[in-house]
C-alpha cells in the first residue's frame, strides 16, 4: 500500500479535484517507451513506403554531383548552385518521411494520458537542482526499475538484431554483387526490414512499461482519509464556518420576516405550535402572498408583532399546518388552498366592516375546505 512522505497510509481514491490538480501540473501517465516505439515504427514505416523514392533521390543526387562537367567546375557559382539542387532534390525525398516522424511524435505522448499542456511543468524548478534529492533520485527504486528496462531493451533488440542478421545474410553479402542503382535500393529494402523487426521486437517492453506507468501514477494520486478530509474542507469550508454562516442567514430572514409582519393583512394559528402571515393584493391579480412563518418561540413572535399592529389574528390548525408545511416564504399559496383562504380573507374583511359599524357581524369560520393532499396532522 502506497504511503505518503509523513508514513500515513494511502488507501483513498482520489478526488476529482486532485486528479484535475495533477493535470494542471503535468503528473500523468506516460510512458517513454511507447512514445519511442511509435516513432521508430512510424519511422521505419516510412521509410519502407517511401525507401524507393529515397534512393532515387540518393541516385539523382550522386549522379548530378559526380559528372560534372567541364564548364561546370571552371565555374565559381556553380558549386553553390549544385549544392542547392543537391539539398533541395533531398528534402523534398525527404519530407513524407520527416510528415510522418512528427505525427507519430505527437501521436505517441498522447495514446497514454491524452493531450495535456502544462505551463507548470515547464516553469523552472530550482529544487531539483540540489543535489541530495538527485543522489536520492538516483538510487531510488524507480531509477533501479528504469536501469533494468534500458538494459532489457538492449539485450532484446541485440537479439532481435543477431536473428535478423542472421536471416538478411544473403541478402547483404549479394549487395557486392549488383549494380549500384539497384543495390541502394535493394540496401534500403534490406535496412527497413531489419528495423522493422528490431523495433516490433520493443513491443514487449512497451506491453510491460505501459501498465506499470498506469499503475504508478494510480499510486502517486492515492490520498490518505486525512488528505479526503482536508480537501473537502477546503471546497465546501469549515463546518463550523458553514455553520454561522447558516445562523447568519436565518437571523436576517427572520428579521426580514418580522418586518413584514406588520403589512400582512391576516396572521393565522395553530393556535400555539404554528403561525402564518398573509397578504393579499387584489391590483396584482395574484394569489395570496406568505409574509412570515414560525414554530413555537417564531410562531410566539409573529403573534405579538401581529397584535402591535392591529393585525388580525385567526386559529384555524389546520389552515395554519397546510401553510407552513406547503408554501416558501414570498410565495404564493397552492392552488389548492385558494378556496379556505378567500374564506379567511373575506371574513376578514367582513369583520373589519362590522368593527366600523358598516355592516354585521360575520358568522365564525368552521370547516374550511382543505384538500387532503395538503392536510397535516401536527
Amino acid at each position: 500500500m502506497a504511503e505518503n512522505e509523513n508514513g500515513a497510509e494511502k488507501s483513498e481514491e482520489p478526488t476529482d479535484k486532485r486528479r484535475r490538480e495533477s493535470r494542471e501540473k503535468g503528473q500523468i501517465a506516460r510512458s517513454r517507451e511507447l512514445n519511442t516505439f511509435a516513432v521508430l515504427v512510424a519511422g521505419v514505416g516510412g521509410l519502407m513506403s517511401y525507401g524507393g523514392a529515397i534512393g532515387n533521390a540518393m541516385i539523382d543526387i550522386m549522379k548530378d554531383n559526380f559528372t560534372l562537367s567541364r564548364e561546370l567546375l571552371m565555374n565559381d557559382g556553380s558549386m553553390a548552385l549544385q549544392f542547392e539542387n543537391a539539398v533541395y532534390i533531398a528534402l523534398m525525398a525527404l519530407f513524407p518521411l520527416f510528415i510522418v516522424l512528427l505525427v507519430a511524435s505527437i501521436l505517441g505522448p498522447i495514446a497514454l494520458g491524452g493531450w495535456l499542456f502544462s505551463a507548470q511543468s515547464m516553469a523552472p524548478n530550482f529544487g531539483r537542482m540540489n543535489p541530495l534529492p538527485g543522489l536520492k533520485r538516483m538510487f531510488s527504486a524507480k531509477a533501479g526499475l528504469e536501469l533494468l528496462k534500458a538494459l532489457a531493451k538492449f539485450v532484446l533488440v541485440l537479439i532481435v538484431a543477431l536473428v535478423v542478421l542472421k536471416a538478411d545474410t544473403r541478402d547483404l553479402l549479394a549487395l557486392a554483387n549488383e549494380p549500384l542503382e539497384s543495390a541502394i535500393l535493394h540496401s534500403i529494402t534490406v535496412v527497413g526490414r531489419s528495423a522493422m523487426w528490431m523495433a516490433w521486437g520493443l513491443l514487449f517492453i512497451v506491453a510491460v512499461d505501459v501498465p506499470f506507468q498506469l499503475y504508478d501514477n494510480r499510486q502517486k494520486m492515492l490520498m490518505t482519509k486525512q488528505e479526503v478530509r482536508d480537501e473537502y474542507k477546503d471546497s465546501e469550508g469549515k463546518p463550523e464556518v458553514k455553520q454561522r454562516i447558516r445562523q447568519m442567514q436565518r437571523e436576517m430572514a427572520e428579521r426580514r420576516m418580522m418586518a413584514a409582519v406588520p403589512q400582512a393583512d391576516v396572521v393565522i394559528t395553530n393556535p400555539t405550535h404554528f403561525a402564518v402571515a398573509l397578504k393579499y393584493d387584489p391590483l396584482t391579480g395574484g394569489a395570496p402572498v406568505l409574509l412570515a412563518k414560525g414554530g413555537d418561540f417564531m410562531a410566539l413572535k409573529i403573534r405579538e408583532i401581529a397584535n402591535e399592529h392591529k393585525v388580525m389574528v385567526l386559529e384555524s390548525p389546520g389552515l395554519a399546518r397546510a401553510i407552513f408545511h406547503s408554501t416558501e416564504l414570498d410565495r404564493e399559496i397552492p392552488a389548492g388552498l385558494y378556496l379556505a383562504v378567500a374564506q379567511v380573507l373575506a371574513y376578514v374583511y367582513q369583520l373589519r366592516q362590522f368593527r366600523s359599524g358598516k355592516g354585521k357581524r360575520p358568522d365564525p369560520l368552521k370547516d374550511l375546505p382543505i384538500p387532503p393532499d395538503l392536510r397535516r396532522d401536527e
